[in-house]
């Protein structure tokens, strides 16, 4: 894996996540899964198109995509209405529209779709045909979100 196509997405991350909810927050171990594979209760979906094709999914714990709107809304969110819900996906979207403009700068064509929020348990994802590479995204508190890019280059 060539890590010209993940640091665009790692840079996205550390500078939206800092500017937009003021976490702090560092790449853990990247590791590449297999399909199928299950993500926590609340994941954010954008697709990829352009010279990387595929998917970017957002995996939040519910505790922390709380502490995230909360952040970002500059009021305690217990609870993942659709405002907080709203939150999550507009943080994820700038990340990828970050993400987006580094790789353009570097001469490499990406777009994004809009996001799609899902909740539930246990979800379980296929990547039939593509690299997954799962990006964890740790905080100075110890929370974590995850960052799985599934694309195949083109």
């Amino acid at each position: 894996m060539d890590v010209k196509y993940i640091n665009p997405f790692i840079e996205g991350c550390q500078d939206i996540i800092g500017k937009v909810a003021g976490f702090n927050v560092a790449p853990g171990t990247i590791s590449v899964k297999k399909s199928p594979y299950t993500e926590d209760n609340i994941v954010v979906i954008i697709g990829l198109t352009g010279q990387i094709r595929g998917t970017a999914i957002f995996s939040f714990r519910m505790a922390v995509a709380c502490r995230i709107a909360s952040a970002m809304m500059g009021m305690t969110v217990n609870e993942l209405d659709e405002m907080g819900k709203s939150a999550i996906s507009e943080l994820s979207n700038m990340i990828m529209g970050k993400s987006a403009t580094i790789f353009s700068d570097r001469g490499d064509k990406v777009d994004i779709s809009p996001p799609t929020v899902l909740m539930g348990d246990n979800m379980q994802f296929s990547a039939d045909n593509a690299k997954i590479v799962s990006i964890p995204l740790l905080f100075d508190s110890g929370d974590q979100i995850t960052l799985d890019i599934s694309f195949v280059e083109m």
